[in-house]
């Protein structure tokens, strides 16, 4: 890294004042991400520098029995408040109460939903639980459940709260302003956690993924905010506008009607002082045809300000105007107070899958840097409907390589080359909004995708300093294929996505706007594509996973590190012998979370074996360089956030592990 950002990052370090409004207080971790601004940063210290070398397991809570089946991607971040840890944990989605100094379970909540949870679009033990205290001895845990029900618990005891509700539930199912949908088979969920602030709690809505959905119609994904003391729903906002409200002209030919999806599937982020709350919307149905959804689909890929009491919008931006590349937002807006150009500005920035932080004037909307739109390639896809432009952010720089080219493949050696070249060759490649193809279409197989359709940053998001600015991001770096097809045996919609292909070798995932009439036959049925590897090789190159450093008071990227150590399936490929190969870190899904002076985060991929034991690697790095500080080997790899306490005068840094084989579990780590 350049000696002159390092000295750069460690000058602001030194001086820039701790911001009292964002950041865990009294060593506790009240909110999902830290607090309810979404900054995912604590100001204990009693780990450091000097010795986080010596770290060690203090305890760790197994979670094999919590469900009919062990969960093997637990991605809770857990709570702890008032000397109590609160977690989801299980395939039932079970809530417990857990010793923060021990480990030991104090008591334990769960329901069984039977069908209505069995056949839930988003199950598993879920990303976390909120809190809620009136600070007169009334403090709650409030939950969602796989089957789409809200529960407010009992801190103290994990009973229901008879007076919430109906006996402590609230059906999420209803006054959804959808009248007549199932309660048992509606596809609407959640496994995000509750966000709660000044006695309201808000409730997003998740649903089955979309790269081939059955249908074009679905369940409508709408925003709902609730009194946290009784259950009442205090206001809805409609995410597809109806007729009569701001938007709904941008779905066209009434496609308002059946089209569902458009929810908050992510944390949501508060700002209590405001008494605002910021919402980032996924996409409508279908990831990769919107053919039957014409129109610029608001509010759909959009930051949203709310009137936390009334559900009130103050303003909106959109950041892809229908979208048909599933790059809808899944990462939690982030609260910070910056300077630039000397001029303090109240921010809120958002990680997108497509590799742009997105940052705006939290309370006028009003972008921190110029966003401009500019002209995108039009498709070819039968009775698509393309947006004319999209919007780009001019800066920060963008933290993810976007698009695909010839310059970013693979050349170890020159038998390589070729044959990523060849590959290449075989799809149609271009920048960042180039449009998804019909499979055959021009005798290509598809287009090649970069960022893919998990990102670029996904729902774990990036964390914030509020003492010297900086936020940092992790990202993943794997292009993806959209072949498109028809298939009338396995959805209504005249096109699905057909064909995936992970460049790591895991399968992955005019004057104005007008329809296309395109050349190309439809392809029907499933696909036989070719990969979108090298002789087994990443198609790109590296890093596969990295984070990236970004002061915000200038926009300025400060370093950029690779996560974790190139993979033996590369390190010890047949085809690179005697070639020397960049550190190409890792990717997948990695949250991370900060403290004083470190960053923290695993890693995912394949296990590694330490002196005969098999784990994955957690580490620390030095906030101001990137560089690594310590390193400790986990039963497994991280699957949640980490998230950091003191009780007892003593800190403890805690992360949910997992991996095939080896079921879920928390794992806390402290000083001997």
């Amino acid at each position: 890294m350049p000696r002159r950002l390092v000295l750069a990052l460690l000058l602001v370090m030194a001086a820039a004042p701790l911001s009292g409004q964002f950041g865990t207080r009294n060593g506790e971790w009240r909110s999902y991400a830290g607090e309810p601004g979404s900054t995912k940063y604590s100001p204990l210290d009693q780990i450091n520098k000097e010795n986080a070398r010596n770290l060690r397991i203090a305890w760790r809570f197994k979670t094999d029995n919590f469900g009919l089946r062990p969960d093997y991607n637990m991605q809770v971040t857990p709570l702890m408040v008032s000397g109590v840890m609160y977690a989801q944990v299980g395939m039932r989605r079970s809530v417990v109460a857990i010793d923060p100094s021990t480990g030991e379970l104090l008591w334990m909540w769960r329901m069984d939903e039977g069908k209505r949870g069995e056949v839930a679009p988003r199950l598993g033990s879920g990303r976390g639980v909120a809190h809620w205290s009136d600070g007169k001895g009334d403090d709650r845990i409030l939950t969602i459940t796989p089957g789409y029900q809200l529960v407010a618990l009992n801190a103290k005891t994990g009973i229901p709260v008879a007076s919430f509700g109906r006996n402590g539930i609230v059906d999420l199912k209803t006054e959804i302003d959808q009248p007549g949908i199932d309660l048992t088979t509606a596809d609407i969920g959640i496994n995000a956690p509750p966000a709660v602030g000044n006695n309201v709690v808000v409730i997003g809505a998740a649903h089955t993924p979309g790269a081939a959905p059955r249908t074009k119609e679905n369940v409508k994904g709408y925003i709902r905010g609730y009194d946290v003391r009784t259950g009442k729903r205090l206001w809805i906002f409609h995410t597809i506008p109806q007729p009569g409200e701001f938007g709904n002209d941008t779905w066209e030919r009434d496609s308002w009607s059946y089209t569902g999806n458009a929810g908050n599937w992510g944390a949501i982020t508060i700002d209590e002082a405001a008494n605002r709350v910021y919402l980032a919307t996924e996409m409508a149905t279908g990831d990769y045809y919107g053919g039957h959804r014409p129109g610029a689909n608001l509010f759909t890929d959009c930051v949203v300000s709310l009137d936390l009491n009334t559900g009130k919008r103050y303003w909106y931006f959109q950041a892809i105007h229908h979208d048909i590349w599933d790059w809808d937002f899944g990462s939690p807006p982030i609260l910070m107070d910056i300077n630039v150009a000397g001029k303090p500005i109240k921010a809120v920035a958002v990680p997108s899958k497509q590799g742009w932080l997105y940052t705006f004037d939290r309370m006028s909307g009003e972008p921190v840097w110029p966003i401009v739109e500019k002209p995108v390639e039009k498709g070819n896809v039968p009775g698509e409907w393309y947006s004319p432009t999209q919007p780009f952010p001019t800066w920060p720089p963008p933290y993810e390589r976007q698009g695909v080219s010839e310059s970013d493949l693979i050349d170890w050696t020159p038998e390589i080359k070729a044959e990523a070249l060849r590959i290449a060759g075989l799809h149609k490649i271009g920048p960042i909004f180039t449009p998804p193809i019909v499979a055959g279409a021009g005798g290509q197989a598809g287009t090649l995708m970069l960022p893919n359709a998990t990102g670029g940053a996904n729902w774990e998001g990036g964390a914030f300093d509020p003492e010297t600015g900086v936020v940092y991001i992790f990202s993943t770096t794997n292009p993806t294929r959209l072949s498109l097809i028809n298939d009338p045996a396995r959805s209504n919609m005249d096109y699905i996505q057909g064909g995936g292909g992970g460049g790591e070798g895991a399968a992955a995932r005019g004057a104005g706007p007008a329809e296309s009439a395109a050349p190309a036959a439809p392809a029907r049925g499933r696909l036989t594509l070719p990969p979108v590897t090298v002789f087994g090789l990443p198609l790109v190159k590296p890093p596969y996973g990295r984070i990236t450093a970004i002061n915000m008071n200038t926009g300025d990227h400060v370093w950029m590190q690779p996560v974790g150590e190139t993979p033996d399936a590369i390190k010890n490929h047949e085809r690179l012998k005697g070639v020397t190969i960049p550190k190409t870190g890792r990717g997948g899904r990695l949250g991370i979370m900060l403290t004083k002076t470190l960053l923290w985060g695993g890693e995912r991929g394949p296990l590694v074996t330490v002196n005969g034991q098999q784990g994955s690697m957690f580490r620390s790095y030095d906030k101001a360089t990137g560089e690594i500080v310590s390193e400790i080997l986990l039963p497994a790899n991280t699957t949640g956030v980490p998230m950091t306490y003191l009780v007892n005068n003593k800190q403890y840094i805690v992360v949910a592990v997992g991996a095939a084989g080896r079921p879920s579990e928390l794992v806390a780590l402290a000083l001997p």
